[in-house]
């Protein structure tokens, strides 16, 4: 997704919003890099629509304070599949 920006910023900040998303889901829907969400969300959101700044900030810092919760499940998940493949 090339193009302006600034479009940019807002359709990922709107899209992270919407579905509660992570920056890799974001990422990879857009088919951007992560760092060029972050660098979208970070510092080029705040200087033209601090309102919306604050919505996905908010998210985001969900999303990083429930990180250890998921990545937990997930090798929960990987465990559970190999026992039954060996079981």
């Amino acid at each position: 997704m090339k193009g302006n920006m600034e479009e940019r910023a807002v359709e990922l900040a709107l899209y992270i919003i919407e579905h509660k998303a992570t920056v890799r889901a974001a990422a990879g829907k857009f088919g951007v890099s992560k760092s060029t969400v972050h660098k979208d969300l970070s510092e080029r959101l705040p200087r033209f629509d601090q309102p919306l700044y604050r919505r996905v900030k908010q998210v985001l810092e969900e999303n990083k304070a429930e990180r250890h919760i998921r990545g937990g499940m997930a090798t929960r998940e990987k465990y559970r599949h190999q026992k039954q493949k060996a079981g």
